[in-house]
């Protein structure tokens, strides 16, 4: 991999940040009486998509805004600006990684979704959230914040909100959290603006939908998994390279679980409420491929997982699949919504590099080019740790793209362990485990698990 290109700088990557975080700083006062930074703001916004279809509709919401009479759909057509804008950057950065990696786009485009009829509570979605930005993030109180709790109860049972509802729920949670916003020491500026504009562009009628856009046979070959863990839920996603049975080219795809949790079990523990949602956990943790018959998939390459149609197959070693496989893998497409830096997430192999570490964290270096390794994103429900990855010879990671730079996330690693070469894997213990460590985080996940059931079920008999 050449680390060089992700160490150079990406033209109009700056500008385009500029004029997103121009307009996020006017959300943060609120647009009901916008002051001159907060119009001059919309105006740079605007300026920034004056080349694009956007252009008559985002000046025209612009200059709504910048008077305090934006109405709910110039709050649209603002948020719509920032995502393109977002989109921009992203799309640059993943030229970089595609050039950095050798590998090529699939070439596929993402089909467009069927549009549904408008909903009424796509319109109340789209009426709090233009409260919001009315009042700002230093206007809000818990009055304005509850005012979801509605929406999102009604949302919720339908499956094809349930996507925005999410968000909202979460976004929301977050913001009652901060109330009152005039107390607040510190914004999450670019945070809450993400969130904001992406919630404002699902309430357009067919935006949130992702279709199934195809069926795939073949066989699938594990590079590791990424955890993500929340407080009331935990999502385990599984990187690979998929081989189509009728010769194709191969192409990288992911398998995703998320389940809810109680806040109690954590660590190893997490893999007790996410492994009989998924035989590919198992798969991922005995070192195995899987064979896939007529497994649904999106065009941006999610498995759209069922164990009905995948089984076993035989061993696949997992550095081996990065040493021959992985850079021959073509990229999916992203669909438009998707994106953004954050999602940046592309599976990659190291090996030959040194390894520094100081108060500015763990790098590796490769042919006298430096790369940070994001340590604190090693889930704790593996036996990977930063010591492993700091003593490393070769390493499967994730690149990501965050504060300004690319950064590594490892997923697996080889080291010397007792002279011996060993591969050591964040989700070895996703199908179960023999080490000691790992035992016992399992038993302690399953007593309280016990105990969670007890108390619940003395509640209901009640």
């Amino acid at each position: 991999m050449r680390v060089d290109l992700l160490t150079e700088s990406v033209a109009g990557l700056d500008e385009a940040l500029a004029a997103v975080d121009a307009f996020d700083r006017a959300l943060v006062v609120g647009l009901l009486r916008p002051h001159a930074v907060q119009a001059a703001g919309l105006t740079e916004l605007a300026d920034a998509v004056a080349g694009t279809p956007l252009a008559g509709r985002v000046a025209e919401a612009a200059e709504k805004a910048a008077a305090g009479a934006a109405s709910e759909d110039h709050f649209v057509a603002l948020a719509a600006a920032r995502t393109a804008l977002v989109g921009s950057v992203h799309d640059a950065l993943m030229e970089r990684v595609e050039a950095a990696t050798g590998r090529s786009h699939a070439g596929e485009s993402v089909p467009e979704p069927p549009e549904p009829h408008p909903a009424n509570l796509l319109v109340a979605a789209r009426s709090w959230l233009a409260d919001l930005a009315r009042c700002g993030w230093q206007g809000i109180d818990h009055e304005v914040v509850s005012g979801s709790a509605a929406v999102v109860s009604a949302m919720l049972p339908d499956p094809d909100l349930r996507r925005l509802a999410t968000l909202l729920d979460g976004f929301a949670a977050e913001l009652a959290a901060s109330c009152p916003g005039s107390a607040l020491e510190r914004v999450p500026v670019r945070r809450w603006a993400d969130l904001w504009s992406r919630a404002m562009v699902l309430t357009v009628p067919g935006a949130a939908g992702v279709p199934v856009t195809g069926m795939v046979s073949g066989r699938l070959l594990p590079l590791g998994v990424d955890v993500q863990e929340h407080a009331t839920a935990v999502q385990a996603q599984v990187h690979a390279v998929f081989e189509p049975a009728d010769g194709g080219a191969s192409r990288l795809v992911r398998g995703c679980v998320s389940v809810p949790k109680p806040d109690t079990i954590v660590g190893a523990g997490l893999w007790q409420l996410l492994r009989p949602h998924m035989s590919l956990l198992a798969a991922v943790s005995e070192g195995r491929s899987m064979d896939l018959s007529d497994m649904p998939v999106t065009a941006e390459g999610d498995l759209v997982w069922s164990d009905a149609r995948a089984r076993a197959g035989a061993p696949a070693d997992a550095f081996a699949t990065a040493r021959v496989a992985l850079s021959t893998a073509s990229v999916s497409a992203t669909a438009p919504l998707d994106r953004h830096p954050a999602r940046i997430a592309a599976p990659v192999f190291l090996e030959g590099y040194s390894s520094q570490q100081d108060d500015d964290g763990l790098t590796f270096t490769v042919a006298d080019h430096r790369l940070a390794v994001d340590t604190d994103r090693i889930p704790t429900a593996g036996p990977l740790t930063p010591e492993a990855v700091a003593v490393s010879r070769a390493c499967i990671g994730l690149l990501r793209w965050d504060a300004g730079e690319f950064t590594l996330q490892p997923l697996a690693v080889e080291t010397t362990v007792r002279k011996k070469l060993t591969a050591i894997h964040a989700g070895a213990w996703a199908g179960g485990t023999t080490d000691k460590a790992g035992a016992r985080a399992e038993k302690a996940a399953t007593d309280a698990g016990t105990m969670l059931r007890e108390r619940a079920g003395r509640l209901l008999r009640k």
